[in-house]
């Protein structure tokens, strides 16, 4: 990949506004980040893709995301590789019992308390 000057960035953001005109004012008055806080107490200022509000960063990462596909270089996962992602978050998650345990007791109320509804039910009948 090569390094553009800035010269053909800023072509290339005015491009993006002629074709997105409500994308027109890029000045960073308000930030609607939830970093807003955060740089705040750090004291530094938002520039540049952080700056912008999150309607504008999701519509810049959009064009991106259809340019990759449209290049035939966006990565899609395929059945396998979702397979092995799958479980190796389960392997992940089941390492913490206490996790496990709290899932479990809200599966055995759940299906307790139906079986309990059911019976009342019955009797009421």
């Amino acid at each position: 990949m090569t390094m553009q000057s800035s010269h053909s960035q800023e072509e290339n953001w005015q491009n993006v506004n002629r074709e997105h005109p409500q994308m027109e004012d890029s000045t960073p008055v308000e930030n609607d980040n939830n970093n807003k806080d955060d740089n705040r107490k750090t004291g530094k200022a938002l520039r540049g893709f952080a700056a912008m509000d999150m309607e504008k960063q999701r519509a810049i990462a959009s064009m991106g995301g259809r340019a990759a596909h449209q290049q035939g270089v966006a990565h899609e996962f395929s059945s396998e590789e979702a397979r092995a992602a799958g479980r190796k978050g389960g392997e992940a998650v089941s390492q913490n019992r206490e996790h496990m345990a709290a899932i479990g007791k809200k599966g055995g109320e759940a299906a307790h308390g139906r079986r309990r509804q059911r019976q009342q039910e019955t009797q009421r009948s």
